[in-house]
């Protein structure tokens, strides 16, 4: 099967998304000139041109493209050819209007922005197998041609009369039976039972609380849906190019995809990123994303999308300062980027995201932006043929599941500001300013490989991911888990004692009695920190080698923390550096180092291949102690024990 390499070759790729068709001809040959200046090897043609390509049913358009395509191929650029059906064109609307999307409270969603299409729909999906099927057959032996982008950022949600028919049917093949549906959906609660399967909607507007289970395998449903649509216009690029990889491009953190099943379908996992520049945390969430998309890829990974500056949609939209866009580039590339790429070429002049930044903005080439892209090009091209194909080593896994994600924010719940992703970045951030690299995985996957598994959350849990846990710290691994984890099975339905009872086994809990959650911004003393979000009515069963009580309060003398051989858990969130000290103490037992001592604060090191990539994520200058004798492979300076870096400044070392 292919893959990123395919298209890499040795290289690191560089690009955009480009869209000609916003501008004269004549512009196009400035565009290539000024690319090939950069050292843009690549751009991504064509992701929103169905209203071009297609301008009335069933006549086509193409001439435009094959001239760009050729004028892009002349000057050694390749293209990664999108099928352009995430925006619909006007027509498709207007003619058919069951393909457009209905939101819950049964208002449709009309043409004129994007993502305007129903998942469901039958005549969707002919069109845009239809839109596929000539692109693919007329460019599939262009020699441009390096990778097919399905769609973008697959997100839209469907209530309609022809989602809730095909809901139906996805709930057919998954329970069989309405008695077993009834069953995992709990219907016994406010009179909900299903007598007949035409009883049974989507998760529509409902006059007080929904039921969780029936929104848990609605938001199933749409992920499983959306991915129909996907494998469908893969399958058919595929039948024309089986050797040219397939990717679409996940966002960050995304609520709606399973992304762990979606990966499995792509040749090329791919994602979107845009961190805030003023936020203190921005190095640290594109960190995340880095490791998440690596994992899902099983080695290097597409940045499809990124801004050079500014991006549109922000209350306060300030620009990229000086230089951190080649840090936050290169950054990506540490964690095992093979491509870096923007959105988008030319800043737009007209449009929804005019104000979005671009490699080639307003100001020209003779701008601060163009002029770092162009470093950056220079850059890549340097460190392409030393880290392309390259893969990072990480001994901690942070598991994730998005099931569990959705599971966990129905809408009666205890714990609204203690959602996932608060807890996940809060962990995933002690792991990083420890220093310490990490992967993800699936709560099901093999996990032996792994000196230290962190589960920051995981509200549901299967049986199979249970029996996964307990078999990895039999096996001699270190487990160490947040609150609320193991609290539900894959029906939602709470499990006995409120918590899995193997887990209350392996942490040392005999009951839990109550959770408690603190209300915003609250904290609870414990033994030495505060804790935050959180804490929970635990009585220990005396088998644990280590506790840390709160202390005070209602939970005065009450376990905090238990650790129990190889199996730790905390029933609070301690604050930022109580967390990092305990992940690192946790890490330094389980025998996991970080990958380089004594750094200084705000100072990230990743080792991928061979290279040591430093990075400094401060303004001021920097010296990194570094034993030995290193070449930087951007520089081609000898560094002999230290290494000075800059503002924002980057050094990748070879031994």
């Amino acid at each position: 099967m292919p893959q990123l390499s395919d298209a890499t070759r040795g290289r690191v790729l560089l690009g955009g998304d480009y869209n000609p068709e916003q501008w004269p001809e004549e512009t196009w040959y400035d565009d290539v000139r000024l690319m090939k200046d950069a050292g843009v090897n690549s751009v991504t043609v064509g992701v929103f041109s169905w209203a071009r390509l297609e301008p009335r049913p069933g006549v086509h358009d193409f001439g435009w493209l094959d001239r760009l395509l050729d004028l892009v191929h002349g000057h050694g650029i390749g293209v990664v050819l999108a099928t352009p059906t995430a925006a619909p064109p006007p027509w498709l609307g207007r003619l058919h209007p069951d393909t457009l999307p209905v939101d819950e409270d049964g208002r449709t969603e009309w043409w004129g922005g994007r993502q305007h299409f129903s998942h469901s729909s039958a005549t969707y999906r002919r069109h845009a197998a239809a839109i596929t099927e000539a692109l693919a057959a007329r460019y599939g032996g262009h020699p441009a041609l390096t990778m097919w982008h399905i769609n973008n950022e697959y997100c839209t949600y469907d209530h309609g009369d022809e989602a809730a028919a095909r809901f139906r049917g996805w709930l057919r093949d998954r329970y069989g039976t309405l008695d077993a549906l009834n069953t995992a959906w709990g219907t016994a609660f406010w009179s909900q039972g299903y007598g007949d399967w035409e009883e049974i909607l989507p998760s529509r507007r409902a006059h007080y609380l929904k039921n969780p289970t029936q929104v848990l395998d609605f938001r199933r449903f749409t992920s499983d849906m959306l991915l129909e649509c996907y494998t469908a216009e893969r399958d058919i690029v595929r039948r024309h190019t089986p050797h040219i990889p397939v990717t679409t491009n996940f966002m960050p953190l995304w609520f709606g995809q399973d992304a762990w099943r979606w990966a499995g379908e792509e040749d090329v996992v791919s994602v979107d990123l845009y961190p805030d520049p003023r936020d203190p945390y921005g190095a640290q969430e594109g960190a995340l994303v880095q490791d998440l998309t690596r994992s899902q890829a099983r080695g290097p990974w597409m940045l499809m999308e990124q801004a050079t500056g500014a991006v549109g949609w922000r209350d306060v939209d300030q620009p990229k300062p000086r230089g951190l866009n080649r840090l936050w580039s290169l950054q990506a590339v540490a964690r095992g980027a093979d491509a870096v790429c923007y959105f988008q070429w030319r800043r737009s002049r007209q449009g929804a995201e005019k104000f979005h930044s671009a490699m080639l903005g307003h100001a020209g080439e003779h701008g601060r932006v163009f002029q770092e892209v162009k470093r950056l090009g220079a850059d890549l091209a340097t460190l392409g043929p030393r880290v392309s194909g390259t893969r990072i080593e990480a001994d901690v896994a942070v598991l994730h599941d998005w099931h569990s994600w959705w599971a966990g924010t129905q809408e009666a719940r205890p714990f609204a500001h203690a959602d996932l992703p608060v807890v996940l970045r809060a962990w995933h951030r002690a792991l990083w300013e420890a220093h310490l690299t990490t992967d993800f995985a699936h709560p099901t996957h093999d996990l032996s490989r792994y000196r230290l598994v962190a589960v920051p959350q995981l509200y549901l849990l299967t049986d199979a991911a249970v029996d996964n846990l307990l078999a990895y710290v039999h096996g001699g691994g270190t487990l160490v888990c947040g609150f609320l984890t193991g609290i539900a099975d894959e029906d939602d339905r709470v499990r006995p004692g409120g918590m899995d009872a193997r887990l209350r086994g392996l942490f040392g809990i005999r009951t839990l009695h109550e959770w408690w959650p603190l209300p915003a911004g609250g904290t609870v003393p414990c033994d030495g920190f505060r804790g935050t979000l959180w804490s929970e009515e635990l009585e220990a069963d005396g088998t644990a080698d280590e506790t840390v009580p709160y202390r005070g309060g209602e939970l005065d003398g009450l376990p905090a923390v238990l650790g129990k051989g190889r199996a730790w858990y905390l029933s609070t969130l301690p604050e930022p550096e109580a967390l990092r000290t305990l992940l690192t103490r946790i890490a330094e037992g389980a025998g996991v180092r970080p990958v380089l001592d004594g750094l200084p604060d705000g100072v990230e090191a990743v080792r991928r291949g061979d290279a040591l990539f430093l990075l400094n994520h401060g303004r001021d200058e920097v010296t990194v102690d570094v034993p030995g004798t290193h070449r930087d492979l951007l520089t081609g300076e000898v560094a002999d024990g230290s290494v000075v870096l800059g503002r924002y400044g980057v050094a990748v070392l070879s031994s």
